[in-house]
């Protein structure tokens, strides 16, 4: 009669837990939008390392493809969004259409042979201290690996509701601007929307040319720039003058011109914050509004600009100065979040999925995990933590692989 150790029963007992797992010879990347895309190029062409692309979606850049509105192009120029090694077609204009951002995103995809995994949404993300390696559930399996690069991005999921009392006895049309595809939907009625950024200015456009009456919340203080200075683009005018000049300058120069372009905004009902507009991006994330049209509109009285929203009723809303109206619809355009925290257990990221470490060392965490498109610098910070995460992951992959 053969006997059996408890050791050995216990490894075989760990064996037969793990043959379910399917093991990555290279880093799980989680996300297929530009950041995933971005890593996988920089892995496999700059250093030939292998990665497997875990997508919960049917496509790559889905938040691109399926949550943006239709008239949406890059608010930076070109040159400042292209994916390390691979740039725009030629033809293509200053500012991409979102048409031509996912088919350059496409074409990026097939030049260096990504092909993600489609429907797996990631369940449960954590580091197996008996493997060694970052163990990864997905509805159809589990994988693990040595690395675990996390590229979903800071705009991941819809947010922003939290604040809006009574939004359930609304009987109207509730959407949020991720739902949000053209002002087609809304011809002749009158539309509250929430938020006064990017998208809340560009759908508030929208909504006028299609005979809409937009009415925009502003909750918050928020920097308005030209889109375009002297010919150039403001974002381009801007990092170039950085490069010889202190940030408190470059800030001042830019709300000057704004100013001598715009006028008062606070006239308008757009208080600028104390803090400039480039600084503020950098501690907060928080983007100026580059604009495209919408403040003529406000000016013309075509936009109309309130108050905060005190609460939602039934047929409209009350606002913080006394006031109320009806509405037949409204738009939420209060943003996005992380998901990271819905996923993935580890303290580099904090509880509002951004990683706990500051820029520019918020890329790499302990254990072999990494993340990219966590900067809040746009699709530039998505490049430069690309490469340096591929640098870092072929260094320990060649050692370890020889």
């Amino acid at each position: 009669m053969n006997s059996t150790s408890p050791a050995e029963e216990e490894r075989q007992g760990t064996d037969r837990a793990h043959e379910a797992i399917d093991w990555v010879n290279g880093p799980i990347i989680v996300g297929a939008g530009p950041s995933g895309l971005a890593v996988s190029a920089c892995l496999s062409q700059n250093h030939g390392v292998p990665s497997l692309i875990l997508e919960r979606n049917d496509c790559i850049a889905s938040l691109w493809q399926h949550r943006t509105y239709e008239r949406l192009r890059l608010h930076l120029p070109k040159n400042f969004c292209e994916l390390p090694l691979f740039g725009f077609p030629e033809g293509f204009p200053r500012y991409p259409t979102k048409e031509q951002f996912v088919s350059y995103l496409e074409q990026y995809a097939a030049r260096f042979g990504i092909e993600p995994r489609f429907g797996n949404g990631v369940r449960c993300a954590e580091f197996d201290r008996g493997l060694r390696a970052w163990r990864v559930e997905t509805g159809s399996g589990t994988y693990a690996s040595r690395w675990l690069i996390v590229a979903t991005g800071e705009n991941a999921e819809p947010s922003g509701t939290d604040g809006i009392t009574g939004l359930e006895r609304f009987c109207g049309k509730l959407t949020h601007s991720s739902e949000y595809k053209s002002g087609r939907e809304y011809v002749g009625q009158r539309v509250l929307v929430v938020g006064c950024g990017n998208s809340g200015m560009e759908v508030c456009l929208d909504l006028c040319r299609h005979d809409a009456s937009p009415y925009m919340v502003v909750r918050n203080n928020v920097h308005v720039l030209p889109r375009d200075m002297f010919g150039f683009s403001t974002f381009g005018i801007a990092m170039a003058l950085l490069k010889w000049l202190p940030l408190n300058m470059v800030d001042k120069f830019l709300v000057l011109v704004a100013t001598l372009t715009f006028g008062n905004t606070e006239e308008l009902g757009l208080r600028r914050p104390k803090t400039g507009p480039m600084k503020l991006k950098n501690v907060t994330g928080k983007t100026p509004v580059l604009d495209v049209g919408a403040l003529s509109h406000i000016r013309s009285g075509k936009i109309k600009v309130t108050k905060g929203v005190k609460e939602i009723t039934r047929t409209g809303a009350k606002f913080m100065d006394g006031q109320e109206n009806d509405f037949d619809s409204i738009i939420l355009a209060t943003g996005y979040k992380s998901s990271v925290p819905s996923w993935l257990k580890s303290d580099f990221f904090n509880e509002e999925g951004m990683p706990r470490t500051r820029f520019p060392d918020n890329w790499k965490g302990e254990d072999g995990l990494y993340a990219v498109g966590f900067t809040r610098r746009g699709l530039l910070g998505v490049s430069s933590d690309a490469i340096k995460v591929a640098q870092d992951i072929a260094h320990l992959h060649h050692l370890i692989n020889g």
